[in-house]
C-alpha cells in the first residue's frame, strides 16, 4: 500500500514529519504530493486534488491530507470518485476506527491547527492500520455513495 500526503501552507509542517513517520516507523511507501514549501499564499484545492486523484485512480492505497481545519480539504477530496475522505480533528479516535471499518475511508483529513504532531502521528497510525470491516451492510452502502455520485 502506497501513501499519499498533501497539504496547504497550514498542515504543512505536520505533513513533512507525518511523511517520514509514515516512511520511517511504519516502513510504509510514501509519496509527497505537495505542497513541497511553505508558502502562506498557497491554496489547498491545489495540493488536495492531487491526492484524491491518485486515490481515485489507486483505489489500493490511502492519502493523508492536511489543513487547517481538514473540512475543506475534505470537501475537496471527496468531489472524486471513490474516494471516502474522513475528518479529524482530535477527540475521540473511535472517528479513526469507525471511518475505516464502515466506511472503508480511504483518505484522512486532519485539522492540523488543531491537531498536536504527537496526536496526529497516533492517529495516523491507527488510521492506516484499521482495516475495512467488509460488512454486507457496509459494502452495500459505499456502492451507493458511488451510485450517489454517478446519478448527479
Amino acid at each position: 500500500m502506497k501513501v499519499y500526503f498533501a497539504s496547504d501552507h497550514a498542515g504543512f509542517e505536520h505533513k513533512e514529519k507525518l511523511l517520514s513517520f509514515v516512511s520511517t516507523e511504519l516502513g510504509l511507501e510514501t509519496e509527497d504530493l505537495g505542497a513541497y514549501a511553505y508558502d502562506a499564499e498557497d491554496d489547498y484545492p491545489d495540493f488536495i486534488a492531487r491526492a484524491a486523484e491518485a486515490i481515485h485512480r489507486d483505489q489500493q492505497s490511502k492519502a493523508i491530507i492536511l489543513g487547517g481545519s481538514g473540512q475543506g480539504e475534505a470537501m475537496v477530496a471527496n468531489r472524486f470518485l471513490g474516494v471516502r475522505a474522513a475528518v479529524w480533528y482530535g477527540g475521540s479516535q473511535d472517528i479513526l476506527t469507525l471511518s475505516r471499518e464502515h466506511n472503508d475511508a480511504n483518505i484522512l483529513s486532519i485539522g492540523a491547527r488543531f491537531v498536536s504532531l504527537e496526536d496526529a502521528q497516533e492517529a495516523v497510525r491507527l488510521w492506516l492500520l484499521t482495516p475495512f470491516s467488509e460488512e454486507a451492510r457496509h459494502t452495500r452502502r459505499i456502492q451507493k455513495l458511488d451510485a450517489v455520485f454517478h446519478t448527479q
